[in-house]
């Protein structure tokens, strides 16, 4: 008896405590952030030369910074290392840092494009790397399940969508997608016309061609001879 006694004040406490946390208001889960490019990328192992690229030209921070800032969302098509070990040995580092920066923004759709839209799409659709450039645009088609990209130099297959939401959707292609402008030489710019001539100022006396003296005088000789016959010859005259 003194026992239970004893243990009654302890069950009294546990009640107590119980019935506290349930009255309690739950916590709210905090809201979800932004989703982070490479971090998806990582988390499915197969891309680790395109994050490379994304990193090294900070493409990555700016999409990031994008997904954080702007309701548009963004399109991403990822190769996976395979379509890179596809490409000519060396083709990689032959591109000058400014191309590479081009190639990653040339896998990125400055919008939220869903699979299910991609019959519908107006192409040739811009990408991040040229705005309305058709050298830096890229065709899309699709018949049901089938989605196939072409840029004019690679034709593409889109294989499947690793990450859909928050606005942004990566799709993997099988081939790395390289844009025409690679290839195709640019325009010379136009030439510049040639300056205009400076006019001679108002002050300055207008230019004459400089005068031989010494043909005026053969002239005035030549005219005094003359003159002289003229005079003998009426001289002579009776």
């Amino acid at each position: 008896m003194k026992k239970l006694f004893i243990q009654f004040p302890v069950l009294l406490i546990l009640i107590h405590c119980i019935l506290t946390t349930a009255q309690s208001p739950a916590a709210a889960p905090a809201p979800p952030g932004p989703p982070n490019v490479t971090a998806i990328l990582e988390k499915d192992g197969r891309f680790t030369i395109f994050i490379k690229l994304l990193q090294s030209t900070k493409v990555a921070d700016n999409l990031n910074s994008q997904l954080n800032d702007s309701n548009q969302g963004l399109t991403l098509f990822a190769p996976p290392d395979s379509a890179f070990s596809s490409l000519k040995v060396g083709m990689l580092n032959s591109f000058t840092d400014d191309q590479k920066v081009d190639l990653v923004q040339f896998h990125v759709l400055p919008y939220y494009l869903p699979q299910s839209q991609f019959e519908t799409a107006s192409n040739p659709l811009n990408t991040q790397a040229g705005g309305s450039s058709q050298l830096l645009a890229m065709n899309v088609t699709a018949v049901g399940d089938q989605v196939n990209i072409t840029t004019g130099e690679t034709n593409a297959t889109v294989s499947n969508t690793i990450y859909d939401e928050n606005e942004l959707v990566v799709y993997q292609v099988d081939k790395v997608l390289l844009p025409l402008r690679f290839y195709v030489p640019l325009p010379p710019p136009p030439l510049s016309p040639p300056p205009p001539k400076k006019a001679a100022p108002k002050d300055s006396p207008a230019y004459s061609a400089p005068v031989d003296s010494s043909s005026t005088k053969c002239q005035s000789r030549r005219v005094i001879h003359a003159m002289i016959c003229v005079l003998l010859a009426l001289a002579a005259v009776p």
